[in-house]
């Protein structure tokens, strides 16, 4: 199924060691690029969240945040008796050589190791936050799909005008020789000397195989069926699509190069158009 490259998704897990928070947003982007921003008990854990998520996603510029938020309730934090009890003895040692020294509680508690965190089991905290990254994934690839097949929708619509456009051309050809061939016999019958039928024939011949374009016309007509094969596809295709975007775009020149009639002029232009517009839509396709 055709993916965006564009997507959002979020999501939270409660674990023993606290709440854990992430989310995960792309952009386009030519390569896969992800920054990661993680809290200090998880940073360990960098390089198999960044295997986890290119293994699900292979383009986009990525940006993953994960946050842990503490457990709220009793026994979230615990007072160390032990290091308080050191410090209050210093503190009435203290009092007594200085009378004016005066030794707040909350000075207490901000002394480093007075006030601890409840110990949190990392092994455990780590396999909480790649289970939340797997949920995070589905989210975010289901994401990616939706948005994909509205994007499909909108290139094979614009495929079909392609394809119908390249039909038009292919039914104006016969009739544009036939008109040139009447200008050429016209303007040679106003000349004062008959000219030689054979080599008129011979030259009227080249002329218009330089104005054939049924190569061109074919090519146009295997891209398209290539494209519409293509956006069937399951695995990853924007670079494809790009690619056949050129192709479709060479086609499109050449036609307009070789055009000698208004109506085929118009119609290469209009191909054109098209194909800027599938060629923005590609660009969003992982």
């Amino acid at each position: 199924m055709i993916r965006s490259m564009t997507a959002f998704a979020a999501a939270e897990r409660v674990t023993e060691g606290g709440t854990l928070a992430c989310e995960l947003r792309a952009v386009n982007h030519r390569f896969l690029e992800l920054g990661l921003r993680l809290p200090e008990e998880l940073r360990a854990l960098e390089p198999a969240l960044r295997e986890r998520i290119a293994a699900r996603v292979s383009r986009g510029k990525l940006d993953f945040s994960l946050r842990l938020r503490s457990p709220e309730g009793e026994g979230s934090l615990q007072l160390n008796i032990g290091t308080l009890a050191q410090l209050s003895e210093l503190a009435l040692d203290l009092s007594g050589r200085f009378p004016g020294l005066r030794t707040e509680l909350t000075d207490l508690l901000q002394f480093p190791g007075v006030l601890q965190s409840k110990a949190v089991d990392p092994v455990a905290l780590q396999a909480g936050a790649l289970a939340l990254l797997d949920t995070l994934l589905d989210q975010f690839v289901a994401a990616r799909e939706r948005e994909g097949e509205k994007l499909a929708e909108a290139i094979l619509e614009r495929v079909d005008a392609v394809a119908a456009r390249a039909a038009d051309v292919r039914e104006l050809i016969p009739l544009i020789r036939s008109g040139q061939r009447q200008k050429l016999e016209a303007r040679l019958a106003e000349l004062s000397q008959p000219a030689d039928p054979g080599r008129v024939e011979q030259e009227l011949v080249l002329w218009l195989q330089k104005l054939d374009v049924d190569e061109e016309l074919d090519r146009l007509d295997s891209h398209v069926k290539e494209i519409r094969r293509v956006l069937k596809q399951a695995e990853p295709v924007g670079r494809r699509l790009d690619f056949l975007l050129q192709e479709f775009n060479r086609e499109a020149n050449t036609l307009g190069s070789k055009s000698v009639d208004t109506r085929t002029t118009n119609l290469a232009v209009e191909l054109k158009v098209l194909i800027d517009q599938i060629r923005e839509q590609v660009q969003n396709i992982e």
